[in-house]
């Protein structure tokens, strides 16, 4: 079986190529010439440099090769300017489905991989309720309109439907993913070890989790299961409190001695404010920007994994209590923390 994957050289990305490997598969990483290879020093790694915002490009590099399947998981989460959401999120992943259609790809199945952020914050009223398929999404952040306008172009989009044939895409909403590698909530693990934990809100806040390797787990089961045309969420299937997440961390690192400092929102307001300022004037994106206090200010994080585990057979094995200390170990051996 030979497999292609998009933003190879990111968090996700490059644990999707680790498990393709051990599966035996064929592996092809596309990447970009400037992408780092940090994560891809396997020698049976294939690479393929493609330009998401060029379909011509990717046509003439895709033109010759024939893939099994098709795993997208590049796209950006933050950016100084708004409109490269939609360049990359929405336009790249346009350009890179309209080129294999265009060079007659035989593909089993194309796995997309969008976001829990597609709906934003909906059914927060308490008692809060899974966000389900079901549910109109509202977006409250660039980046998940951004993942909301690339799956209506797959419901909607002429070409996928083209002379009566269907593309066969299936669509993938992790909630918040965590593990090693992986930067942002790094932070947290960072501000800790350095004696301080912040919160915003003082509204109960349900969040959920989903480790990458059961992220890793959904992919290959989508691959081989998927129905075509299908949406999936996925979390590790229980819900957290939002103090949850920092005090595993904390208990990870020896329990450093720390302040709690929750802050009402409109502080987190401010700061962010700021945060957006000094980025376009550094030009360097801050973690804490206009999208993240969005999604710091959502109160309601749970979604139905029912699908997943029904249709795939999706059973994730990381909840938070073995997730995180994997996590922290990996960060303290690479010289993160």
């Amino acid at each position: 079986m030979k497999i292609l994957i998009t933003g190879a050289s990111g968090f996700i990305g490059s644990f999707i190529v680790e498990e393709a490997l051990r599966r035996g598969m064929d592996t092809w990483a596309a990447v970009r010439g400037s992408s780092s290879r940090q994560f891809l020093t396997d020698e049976r790694i294939n690479f393929i440099e493609l330009d998401l915002g060029s379909q011509r490009q990717m046509e003439d590099k895709l033109r010759d090769m024939d893939f099994d399947y098709v795993v997208h998981a590049a796209g950006v989460t933050k950016c100084l300017d708004s409109k490269d959401f939609y360049n990359i999120n929405t336009r790249g992943t346009k350009n890179l489905v309209r080129a294999l259609i265009a060079v007659g790809m035989p593909l089993k199945k194309f796995v997309f991989i969008s976001s829990l952020s597609v709906f934003g914050a909906i059914r927060e009223s308490q008692p809060y309720e899974e966000i389900r398929d079901t549910d109109t999404p509202h977006p409250n952040t660039e980046y998940g309109r951004s993942k909301l306008q690339a799956e209506k172009w797959f419901t909607e989009g002429l070409e996928v439907r083209s002379q009566g044939k269907v593309f066969p895409y299936v669509i993938l909403r992790p909630t918040g993913v965590y593990g090693p590698r992986e930067r942002d909530y790094f932070l947290m693990a960072k501000s800790i070890k350095q004696h301080s934990d912040f919160a915003v809100g003082f509204k109960r806040q349900d969040i959920t989790f989903v480790y990458v390797q059961d992220v890793v787990q959904a992919v290959f089961l989508a691959c081989e299961k998927g129905r075509p045309e299908s949406k999936y969420f996925l979390s590790d299937g229980h819900v957290y409190q939002s103090t949850t997440f920092s005090d595993l961390i904390r208990r990870e690192l020896g329990n450093p001695w720390w302040i709690r400092i929750t802050a009402p929102i409109w502080v987190l307001r401010v700061v962010t404010w700021f945060g957006d300022k000094i980025g376009h004037m550094t030009g360097k994106i801050s973690a804490l920007n206009n999208d993240k206090y969005h999604i710091l200010r959502q109160r309601n994080w749970r979604c139905d994994i029912k699908p997943a585990v029904d249709e795939l057979g999706y059973h994730p094995e990381y909840p938070l209590e073995r997730g995180v200390p994997l996590t922290i170990q990996w960060y303290k051996e690479n010289g993160w923390l």
